[in-house]
């Protein structure tokens, strides 16, 4: 159900620097894999081209702004922020990081922990299995049904909304608290 919200979403606590708030996004669908391309050179497929602008409209519409965007450098998740960011009144900067292609939680965190100092919000445009072992790992609160959805999937094009405690340096297991979870199947 992709109802709007009634207001634009609070930003995390402001109880200083140790209150931040994280954006999954998973990139959008892609062609498959058995096309004769690099993995990391695979576009998107047709379904993902219009998917993409979905995932940028329900962040502008929901006020889910970042202030940097960490995307891998792959084709795919390059095209699907472009697309998402056309959006977006005022898009964020991206930064496109060669660890974040294909990478492990344990290397997401390390990005984040490094570009994420003095910042509230960032936006992180990766693949799965990583971002999704990311989201499960990250979500130690919320309301039970984001939780569930959180467990048993990342869609393509799908967003999942962090609040985390203890700022970028300290993200661990169970520091997040889920706040939306977004597909375009809702």
């Amino acid at each position: 159900m992709n109802q709007p919200p009634a207001s634009r979403p609070a930003p995390p606590a402001s109880d200083g620097a140790d209150r931040c708030r994280l954006l999954l996004v998973r990139h959008a669908k892609a062609v498959p894999k058995d096309q004769p391309l690099d993995d990391f050179d695979r576009p998107l497929c047709e379904r993902g081209k219009t998917d993409a602008p979905r995932t940028g409209h329900w962040l502008a519409d929901s006020g889910f702004t970042s202030d940097l965007v960490l995307c891998s450098p792959s084709r795919r998740t390059r095209q699907t922020w472009q697309l998402a960011a056309a959006a977006l009144e005022d898009p964020p900067p991206a930064v496109y990081d060669e660890r974040l292609y294909n990478a492990p939680p344990s290397m997401l965190v390390t990005v984040l922990a490094e570009r994420g100092p003095g910042l509230r919000c960032l936006a992180l445009v990766g693949h799965n299995s990583g971002i999704h072992e990311l989201a499960v790992g990250l979500c130690g609160s919320g309301p039970e049904d984001l939780l569930e959805r959180v467990r048993a999937g990342f869609p393509t094009s799908g967003v999942v909304v962090l609040d985390v405690s203890g700022g970028w340096e300290r993200l661990s297991p169970g520091s997040g608290t889920v706040t939306a979870f977004w597909s375009p199947t809702d």
